[in-house]
């Protein structure tokens, strides 16, 4: 993790250069000098900068996902925004959160209607727990190393004591870094763009790594890259018949692992294996997409019609070298079938669009996508070796999984009144599949829509539907060759009845200060033909927003939004028969609030945003062995308050004061009181249900500077 702390140097820092630009305002010095003195931009250069700093009263991993403020401490604070124009050229760039983990640098310009290009650097914070911890060392490249001596127990109960004494903070978070570069030439019709993209994520995430009758959640390090590239070219034409487009395209993801596998020495005494062999499990493998695309389109105006067609054609190839069966040398094991997978998957895809107006108060739409993934990877028996303890006896084939899918889709708008529309749409989806247990799937919905809107402040939508997913057989053979219970559906592949409404209802009067929205939304999902797994589920949700104008300078809002999610589930205990039921009932609720205030005594202006968000899970299980039961809720809880004062001593110079409270609170009976040693078969991470809570103070100064800024 990267941050700079804020030193009382940095601090007087800021407090000198807000002086500095106070006096310059003053002495009606000519600030624009300062951001484009050389530069050749002679028509207009502006720029908007910010130099602050914020302090963090605690350590939190919620606040700092994404935004970097993971830590207490002092943060400095840089960001600005600006731009150049001349008479043949514009450069515009943004800088946010340079002193952060989150920071995000961009610049683009060119010549309008010649080129144009664009350079960008993101970094993207992923924190999600700092309250984990662990006995293995940093590892040494792709080895996890038990501390030297380790006595190796079969329970963590019998080695508690070592376990306690050995563990050291291990956070699960990561880095990602992105990195983007691109441009566009244009001559007379033609337009040719290049662009390209390299992602690097790295940092550490939980894995579990077995050995037969205990196991131990690994902190498992990572480091990938991506490398993307994407190729365009396009000719637009124009004629008195109407005009059209036609494009080619090259795609390519370039995806690499540095950790092939994750070694490691298992820390029961129960291993079959210990140092300085341990165990190994393969990672993320190397592979490369490509793929070519060509795309075409047409607009008749004489008509009123246009016209678009598009295919591409891909590849995905993956050919890292497999582990083998086994790094134990107890173990018989027989040669891989093959040293890699040398998989290989081609994709196609196919897409149909057209859009019409045939007639006054009427609008037609009609498109078609097909889409296909041929896995052609070949297939081999192979006879696996447990938990590297013994050989399956069972041998298995690889499954090269592919697939079919096409959709249609029609719908249409008749304008019945001036003020009074409605719609229709009907939707067709066909999926083919190998190696699944439902080989042919189709879902047909169907839905309309009604509009009105007597008058400009009102407007009402109100919509309508259903759809039936139909299946042409459960293969209940196939299923039982993956060791599934036979009456067992898969959700995404089982028959399903859906209903679903929505309205929508906004209202702003042009004579009074007052706006408001009301939306609502329904679905109900019936699996008629489950006889195990999800039978039933049911959604809603509501939200309200008003706004209020109360003076000039002066606005309000409130919002308010509550979501219910419900559904059933079928199980069964005794591989046969249902035998329990589980409901499940989940629901949201969050309120946002506040006001802004401009010009408090000519010069300040204040800002106050809070949001409350609370969510509730309940899960009510009833079996026939135990009657009924229930788990321990699960709850989130999240109070976010921000509050910013800001004072212009000038037209440039603006002094920004920001507090930032929040509170975020969660009760998960997954982690609470599960410490690393609190399963006795099972060496955990100890991550914790979060209870955070954060204030989060800044200071800092806007300057505004360059041609383009207010005088």
């Amino acid at each position: 993790m990267k941050r700079y702390p804020v030193t009382p140097i940095f601090i007087a820092a800021i407090t000198g250069l807000a002086a500095a630009a106070t006096a310059a305002e003053a002495q009606n010095v000519d600030t624009s000098e300062w951001i484009c003195e050389f530069c050749p931009f002679e028509d207009g250069s502006r720029g908007d900068y910010f130099l602050g700093a914020s302090s963090v009263s605690d350590d939190s991993a919620y606040l700092g996902n994404a935004s970097g403020y993971d830590e207490e401490g002092v943060y400095a604070n840089l960001d600005g925004e600006g731009s150049a124009t001349g008479e043949k050229h514009r450069l515009r760039w943004v800088l946010e959160d340079l002193a952060l983990d989150s920071r995000f640098a961009a610049l683009e310009g060119g010549r309008p209607g010649s080129f144009d290009y664009r350079l960008a650097y993101r970094e993207l914070p992923y924190r999600r727990f700092d309250t984990t911890s662990s006995v293995f060392a940093q590892p040494a490249g792709d080895r996890l190393s038990l501390p030297g001596g380790w006595d190796p127990q079969p329970t963590t109960t019998a080695m508690a004591d070592q376990v306690g004494a050995a563990l050291r903070p291990r956070n699960l978070e990561s880095d990602r870094s992105i990195f983007d570069i691109g441009g566009r030439y244009l001559a007379g019709g033609f337009r040719v763009s290049a662009d390209y993209r390299r992602q690097e994520n790295e940092g550490v995430r939980s894995l579990g790594g077995s050995a037969f009758t205990n196991a131990a959640l690994l902190p498992m390090p990572f480091d990938y890259v991506t490398d993307e590239v994407d190729i365009g070219l396009r000719y637009a034409m124009r004629s008195g018949m109407g005009s059209g487009f036609v494009s080619l395209g090259w795609y390519l993801s370039d995806f690499r692992n540095d950790n092939t596998a994750l070694n490691w020495a298992h820390p029961f005494g129960a291993a079959v294996l210990t140092e300085p062999a341990g165990y190994a499990l393969a990672q993320a493998p190397d592979n490369r997409y490509s793929r070519v695309s060509v795309a075409a389109g047409y607009v008749l105006p004489d008509i009123a019609t246009t016209v678009s067609v598009s295919a591409a054609f891909g590849q995905i190839e993956q050919d890292a070298e497999f582990l083998g069966y086994t790094v134990n040398p107890e173990v018989d094991a027989e040669p891989l079938p093959r040293n890699s997978l040398d998989g290989e998957i081609d994709t196609t895809n196919y897409a149909f669009a057209v859009t019409s107006r045939p007639i006054d108060k009427t609008r037609l739409r009609l498109s078609y996508r097909y889409d296909e993934r041929d896995n052609k990877t070949a297939r081999d028996l192979w006879n696996r070796v447990i938990v590297d303890s013994l050989l399956s006896g069972s041998p298995e084939q690889n499954v090269p999984y592919s697939f079919e899918r096409s959709r249609l889709k029609l719908s249409g708008d008749y304008d019945l009144l001036d003020t009074l529309r409605l719609s229709a749409g009907y939707e067709r989806r066909d999926v083919d599949r190998d190696f699944q247990e439902v080989a042919e799937q189709t879902e047909d919905t169907a839905w309309a829509k009604l509009r009105w809107r007597p008058f400009q402040a009102f407007e009402f939508d109100i919509r309508g539907g259903g759809s039936k997913r139909d299946i042409d057989s459960y293969n209940e053979t196939f299923a039982v060759t993956f060791g599934q219970n036979p009456l067992m559906r898969k959700y995404h592949l089982a028959y399903r009845e859906r209903r679903f409404g929505a309205l929508t209802a906004s209202w702003s009067p042009p004579e009074t200060s007052v706006s408001m929205s009301f939306a609502a939304s329904y679905a109900d999902d019936d699996y008629a033909q489950s006889a195990l797994g999800l039978v039933e589920a049911e959604e809603s949700a509501y939200s309200l927003d008003l706004g209020w104008s109360i003076t000039e300078k002066s606005t309000a809002y409130v919002n308010v939004g509550v979501e219910s999610i419900e559904s059933e589930q079928l199980g069964s205990a005794s591989f046969a028969a249902p035998d329990w039921v589980a409901e499940n009932e989940d629901g949201f609720t969050t309120i946002g609030t506040g006001f802004r205030i401009r010009q408090i005594a000519d010069r300040v202006d204040l800002r106050v945003d809070y949001t409350h968000s609370e969510g509730k899970s309940e899960i009510l299980l009833d079996s026939a062995a135990g009657g009924a039961s229930r788990f321990p809720d699960l709850e989130t809880t999240l109070d976010d308050l921000n509050v910013r004062l800001a004072y212009r001593s000038s037209e440039r110079l603006e002094l920004d004061l920001k507090l930032r409270y929040q509170r975020f609170e969660t009760e998960d009976w997954a982690l609470a009181g599960v410490t690393p040693a609190a399963i006795p078969v099972v060496l955990s991470l100890g991550a914790e249900p979060y209870d955070d809570e954060t204030i989060i103070v800044g200071l800092g100064f806007r300057y505004a500077m360059g041609n383009g800024a207010e005088e």
